[in-house]
């Protein structure tokens, strides 16, 4: 439960929406992630079938991150949440 959560892990699930995504473009679409970060949190959401990692097996590394079927049905509930979060922020803040 910590692991779907965490500030991060709502971020990557709805970044990875309905297309895979390489590192490099998480890490621009997470704002203010940071490697580390990002790393633990994608081990941590593919521990759980979350989120599931493709090594493309080439040279320079190619690895490929995607939702997986039980992540995809976390994914609308995720942009529910984080619509309400941005619809409330002024009631969250006071």
């Amino acid at each position: 439960m910590a692991h779907l959560a965490s500030k991060w892990s709502l971020l990557i699930i709805n970044a990875l929406d309905d297309q895979p995504r390489r590192n490099g473009e998480l890490m621009r679409v997470v704002d203010g992630i940071s490697q580390k970060m990002l790393t633990q949190t994608l081990r941590q959401l593919e521990e759980i079938n979350v989120v599931s990692r493709h090594d493309m097996q080439t040279i320079p590394p190619n690895v490929v991150y995607e939702l997986t079927p039980l992540g995809r049905s976390l994914r609308n509930e995720v942009r529910s949440f984080i619509k309400w979060v941005e619809t409330h922020m002024p009631e969250l803040h006071a």
